[in-house]
């Protein structure tokens, strides 16, 4: 994203915010779904009381479910244009995020530069 730790960890600039609060155990493949009650409970109050938020970077498949709805997170990333200026989705950066990465190189041509562009707009104001 081109920012610091120092900024990444600032909360006053940067809020890391779960789709849920609740674990939701394991799967196969590592964490299960975030649980559907558990963001219904808490996320829109919480949300309500950051009204400064410029851009939400919506990191992995639950993440852009719970906000855009249904779809292929690859197409979403691909199309993360029509998405702005609120939301920017994104892989989740996981290991198997490089082998991701590495079979659509538009991501590291296209999509990272905006991001860093975005985010430092962002931090800017």
């Amino acid at each position: 994203m081109g920012v610091t730790s120092k900024t990444f960890y600032d909360a006053s600039r940067v809020a890391i915010v779960p789709v849920g609060f609740c674990y939701p155990g394991r799967a196969r493949s590592g964490d299960a779904a975030p649980r559907p009650e558990c963001a219904r409970l808490w996320r829109k109050g919480l949300l309500t009381q950051m009204p400064r938020i410029k851009l939400t970077l919506l990191v992995g498949t639950y993440a852009q479910e719970n906000a855009l709805g249904a779809g292929r997170m690859t197409e979403r990333v691909r199309r993360f244009r029509e998405f702005l200026p609120k939301y920017f989705p994104l892989p989740h950066p996981s290991w198997r995020s490089r082998m991701w990465a590495s079979a659509n190189p538009w991501f590291e041509l296209e999509v990272l530069p905006e991001l860093r562009r975005r985010v430092q707009d962002v931090l800017e104001q």
